[in-house]
């Protein structure tokens, strides 16, 4: 054989070898699609940083990041898994977690979970992603809802250390409305209508579901908590059109300085001292009725049973969780920390963290019982009926239970 034929042979078997590394290497590589839940404009950033970062730790796995708003998270969702298209990890409200469990779509967490990793979370915001014994959300977000107040406002009508009650919060709309300043600004559209409902409901004894599984909101209780609302629109103590404000419009009103008061969680005074620094502004328990209150959220991050990458989709999760990228994501977003290494970092010793942290022992989470989307959906429509004067608040509540009850299997 010549010179030439023997390299033309060795250079081929250098080809084929390569071309079979190649293939090795493809069938290996693995990319891990996630689903992220739009807090804010920080978000998206945060987790594409987050993922830049594994990439180079973990050469050959990719981890691609789509940011979905809130507000369309859920249907996506729904119509992702209907086809099989979901991404292998998401982040969802962790009331909608006993569905997609009742659904067999989410993928128990145990089996990959030793006893020092689900040592590095607090107790309370690791317990709501457990059903029927089983782990199947990380508590990747958490939050508490507090009252804030515009200082100066407050302290023009006699209120200079917030209103405690919701007589306060009466007495001092009214007095606010006579200097043509709107005092409570409340919640009418969107995600979270029903839980603004649930401050009042709650705060005054009452709950959103029984101890027998049925839908309790339309109790003494909550009717009481429906009319004070319905009430302070008649009275003209809330913003004009309540219905057409969402969450976030909610929000921006006061941080515009166009309502005195408003119900929120840790991320509204970061965005506070970032679009308003000038405003003066106060953190208290949600005004009482009968008793304190206040509403605890958490957000998981699930993995989903059809995932063909559940090895690097876990290993980025266990990522996700320590202590360095959760320090930089519940900093950057305002939330509360949801382990033990996070809430040790100086970054959480600022009072307005410690303000909500304090209410965390008169918390109510949502309930984690099948149907709970109808059972809010319900109650949304319930309230906006009210506020629109379609109904009175007892009828309202009572059909809306009816409805409830059916989703809830009663």
């Amino acid at each position: 054989m010549s010179l030439h034929a023997r390299a033309s042979l060795a250079l081929g078997k250098v080809a084929v070898a390569l071309a079979f590394a190649g293939i090795a290497v493809a069938a290996h590589a693995d990319t891990v699609r996630v689903t992220v839940a739009h807090y804010s404009d920080a978000t998206a950033p945060y987790f594409e940083k987050m993922a830049r970062n594994f990439e180079k730790a973990n050469p050959g796995t990719t981890i691609k990041i789509e940011d979905v708003n809130w507000d369309t998270l859920q249907q996506k969702l729904q119509t992702d898994i209907s086809g099989g298209a979901n991404a292998d990890l998401a982040i969802v409200g962790t009331r909608w977690l006993l569905d997609f469990v009742k659904d067999d779509v989410a993928e128990p967490l145990d089996g990959y979970m030793d006893a020092s990793f689900k040592s590095r979370f607090i107790g309370p915001f690791l317990a709501p992603g457990e059903i029927n014994g089983k782990v199947y959300g990380l508590p990747i977000a958490a939050s508490a809802r507090a009252l804030y107040y515009n200082k100066d406002l407050l302290a023009k009508v006699g209120y200079p250390d917030g209103p405690k009650t919701w007589n306060d919060v009466i007495d001092a709309s009214k007095k606010l409305k006579a200097q043509g300043i709107a005092g409570f600004g409340l919640q009418g559209k969107e995600i979270e209508t029903d839980v603004y409902y649930y401050y009042a409901l709650w705060t005054n004894g009452g709950d959103v579901v029984g101890k027998d599984g049925k839908a309790a909101f339309n109790s003494p209780a909550g009717i009481k908590a429906a009319t004070l609302y319905k009430s302070m629109i008649d009275q003209g103590l809330t913003q004009p059109g309540v219905t057409g404000y969402s969450r976030e419009d909610v929000q921006n009103l006061f941080k515009q300085g166009r309502v005195a008061m408003v119900i929120s969680a840790p991320f509204l005074s970061k965005q506070i001292k970032k679009e308003a620094p000038n405003l003066k502004y106060g953190i208290d328990p949600i005004p009482m009725g009968t008793t304190h209150a206040t509403y605890a959220v958490t957000d998981s991050i699930v993995m989903f049973k059809n995932s063909k990458v559940k090895k690097s989709a876990w290993k980025f999760l266990d990522y996700l969780f320590t202590k360095e990228p959760r320090v930089e994501f519940t900093t950057t977003e305002g939330f509360l920390p949801t382990t033990k290494a996070e809430a040790t970092d100086p970054a959480f010793n600022d009072p307005d963290t410690k303000a909500f942290v304090a209410l965390l022992p008169t918390a109510h989470f949502a309930p984690t019982v099948t149907g709970w989307e109808d059972t809010a959906k319900a109650v949304t429509d319930a309230m906006q009926s009210i506020y629109l004067g379609k109904a009175k608040p007892a009828d309202a509540l009572n059909a809306a239970a009816t409805q409830a009850n059916k989703s809830l299997g009663h």
